[in-house]
């Protein structure tokens, strides 16, 4: 007997939805606003309400045996009488709410209701829908019983809807195992290092823990994770892989990785989610029925367009899901989230499993299915996790689309107003370097900026044809992410107010995201973190919320010579009071460091700081290249293209920016770099926050709020060298402090040849 999981959401949403896809911005709800509305209706009913009931139904209906479960929000048990409660928040008045205005909500508790009898042995249920107007602070509940034979019908007439999907779904999840089972790993044998990670990663899927990976270039981290996540999934020990990037690079690696093991006989739906902006073929990305043919009617012809997708393709990247969107007329990044509950492998940013306005609610909400994620360039995400939950907004943004509403909307104009004055109330409190901080949230505040917000949502619901509803729509956005964000603030927060640029902007500030990520993981039975520069571990053990879990550490050895590498320190003093006086000696430095035949990259701690040393340097007969501000896509490919293998280019960057890692010029398309600086992140308000945060809570806060993230960019760097066996190279460190406690403790271990440099001559060391 072959059976089918679900949840009730998922079944739900699959065979009831049906008409447009239109505007975002229903959803402002608060996740502290939705559980104090859930927690007052549920103490309503006193000692015989049960909240959060999981229930689980298991039904043979012809050719499949469905499991399918959810949460009902509450059970209402007294003697016989039995009420199946459903909390659904909203903003349209509750006069306009009536039985089934909703069909969607009364379907969820009616599969509920029917769960319940079965276990119960009840021959009629109460069904309720409460509805609780976040505006008026009203309720409407909606009571209707049904008999159990009301609600089988309508339930196995659902599974019918579904069934003949079902059935393809489970035909295909039982040929693709057998061919995973019989999967042989991709090469004849395995490089060093890369058959220990596989075992590694396996085992922690098996074991549903975490794994934290330091894995140098060259061991295959790519497949060595993605092939045992496989082996896992037809094993039974997880049923969907997240391979979550931070570039399209290591996305373009996990593609080529799965290919590869297709050709060898790999049967899998894996899907590479694209961003709206790149994956829209609307002339504008304007998601609503009004502006866009692939927006209207899409849910009327989606289910369409996943049969014949999933029945004729394996590899859904974005020209797969263009074609079929195209074909069938639907909205492709939504056809795409879709096929993603199909997918058994998911490429991804990291967005789309950790940041609060983006993550995949369908499946991180109410799932049934067991979930890995493998966190690829693991460094990436500390610095990124700060960013997606902090938020700011500015006063200038504020008063500028307050003044475009006219007299009609006056009341909107005047709420906006208020918060902009609230905002100008902090400039009295500013130091003399126009900054002011404070650890607490204004809750008063938060909530007269969710009335902000609903009054601006029923102005873009009803006014679409205003000349200026685009900028609304975007201050409107905007407002909405500082709220949500408001929903995380704790101890690990501090408000920040600046006055910069003839503006005040206000900015909740994430300093740890540890108690976040913490959270996020429980979405995920089991996590691999993996990068080339994970040092020190504790610290990624920590910031990502891991420190209290179970999870395992491995750290392996370059595969390569390391006598093909070669480092170099010349202590000189980049210290920001040391700079001008030494600026010249650097570049003297790195003019005969390059002055051999060969590409070098040259990367420096700011822009600043390259243009004082490029402008210095010899140009005579050398060919030098130099990164510009804001390159796009293309200007970056144009310049690695000059990197050939027979080119004598020395190229100036910035250290951490976009030609630090992801990239690769193998061969002698790289001869060596030179790194100038710790990489220590620029002396800012922030990091130095960061800092008092970590040595109030018993932590060196400089290291790691500088030292961590500056050492491990001085690795990536130095990481672009030695990309393959054959390749040989070098590395110019430039700076006192590589020789000195923490940071020579920072230096790769694999960066085994390692000479002081302290003369000019010294430098026939990379002869």
């Amino acid at each position: 007997m072959e059976d089918f999981k679900l949840s009730v959401r998922g079944l739900i949403e699959f065979v009831m939805r049906s008409g447009d896809i239109d505007s975002s911005f229903t959803d402002t709800g608060r996740l502290r606003e939705g559980q104090k509305i859930h927690s007052k209706l549920q103490k309503e009913y006193g000692e015989f309400y049960e909240k959060e009931v999981y229930l689980k139904n298991e039904t043979f209906h012809k050719e499949l045996l469905f499991k399918v479960e959810g949460r009902a929000d509450g059970i209402y048990r007294k003697g016989n009488e039995v009420l199946i409660d459903e909390i659904k928040t909203t903003t349209r008045p509750l006069n306009q709410l009536e039985y089934n205005t909703n069909p969607l909500h009364w379907s969820q508790a009616k599969c509920y209701g029917y769960f319940y009898a079965i276990k119960e042995g009840l021959d009629n249920i109460d069904i309720q829908l409460t509805y609780y107007n976040v505006d008026e602070k009203d309720i409407k509940r909606i009571i209707k019983n049904f008999s159990f034979s009301q609600l089988e019908e309508f339930y196995l007439n659902l599974l019918d809807l579904y069934l003949d999907f079902s059935i393809m779904i489970v035909n295909f999840r039982k040929n693709r195992d057998e061919h995973i089972n019989s999967l042989p790993f991709p090469f004849p044998v395995y490089r060093k290092g890369q058959r220990e990670l596989a075992v590694a990663v396996y085992n922690v899927l098996k074991s549903e823990t975490r794994l934290f990976v330091e894995a140098p270039t060259g061991i295959g981290k790519t497949m060595s994770t993605v092939f045992p996540s496989i082996k896992a999934i037809g094993n039974k020990l997880t049923d969907k892989v997240f391979y979550l990037t931070a570039r399209t690079t290591t996305k373009n690696e996990a593609n080529k990785a799965v290919l590869r093991l297709m050709d060898r006989g790999l049967l899998l739906k894996t899907l590479t989610i694209t961003a709206k902006e790149k994956i829209c073929i609307n002339d504008e990305v304007k998601c609503n029925p009004k502006d866009c043919p692939f927006a209207k009617g899409h849910y009327d012809r989606v289910n369409d367009a996943i049969f014949d997708i999933y029945e004729n393709e394996d590899v859904l990247n974005m020209e797969t899901i263009v074609s079929y969107s195209k074909k069938h007329k639907v909205c492709p990044m939504e056809f795409q989230l879709d096929m993603a509950n199909f997918s058994d492998l998911i490429i991804c940013d990291y967005n789309y499993c950790f940041d609060p306005t983006v993550y995949l609610r369908r499946f991180f909400e109410g799932s049934v299915e067991k979930y890995t994620f493998l966190v690829d360039e693991a460094h990436n995400l500390v610095d990124r996790g700060r960013r997606m939950y902090s938020e700011e907004i500015s006063l200038n943004m504020i008063e500028e689309t307050a003044s475009l509403f006219d007299e009609k909307h006056h009341r909107i104009q005047k709420k906006m107003f208020e918060i902009a004055n609230y905002l100008k109330t902090y400039k009295s409190m500013l130091s003399d370097r126009g900054e002011y901080v404070e650890k607490n949230l204004d809750e008063d505040f938060i909530t007269k900026l969710n009335i902000t917000l609903r009054a601006i949502e029923r102005f873009l619901v009803e006014f679409k044809d205003a000349s200026y509803y685009d900028r609304v729509l975007e201050t409107y956005f905007e407002l909405r992410r500082f709220f949500k964000i408001s929903d995380y603030y704790s101890k690990n927060y501090v408000t920040v107010v600046k006055e910069e640029d003839l503006d005040i902007k206000m900015k909740f500030l994430c300093l740890d995201t540890s108690p976040i990520f913490k959270d996020i993981l429980k979405r995920a039975e089991s996590t691999v973190f993996f990068s080339a520069t994970l040092s020190p571990m504790d610290f990624y053990v920590d910031v990502f919320g891991c420190k209290t879990s179970t999870y395992y550490r491995l750290k392996l050895p370059s595969p390569f010579d390391p006598n093909n590498f070669k480092v170099g320190i010349a202590p000189i003093s980049t210290r920001y009071l040391d700079r001008i006086k030494n600026y010249d000696i650097i570049t003297k430095v790195l003019e005969k460091y390059t002055n051999r035949p060969g590409n070098y990259l040259l990367f420096f701690p700011s822009y600043k700081f390259m243009m004082e040393v490029f402008d210095r340097f010899n140009k005579k007969d050398r060919n030098l290249i130099l990164q510009e501000k804001g390159m796009t896509e293309m200007e970056r490919e144009a310049f690695l293209s000059r990197f050939t293998f027979d080119s004598n280019i020395t190229g100036f960057v910035v250290l951490g920016g976009v030609f630090s890692e992801g990239i690769d010029l193998a061969g002698s398309r790289l001869k060596g770099v030179g790194i100038v600086s710790v990489g220590l992140p620029g002396i800012s308000l922030e990091r130095d926050l960061i800092k008092k945060y970590y040595d109030e809570n018993d932590k060196i806060g400089f290291e790691y709020a500088y030292i961590y993230p500056g050492m491990n960019k001085v690795s990536q760097g130095g990481g672009r060298v030695i990309r393959t066996a054959q390749d040989i190279g070098d590395c110019l460190l430039i700076d006192d402090r590589f020789l000195k406690y923490p940071y020579k403790n920072l230096i790769p271990r694999h960066w085994k040849n390692i000479r002081i440099l302290e003369k000019p001559r010294d430098l026939n060391y990379f002869d």
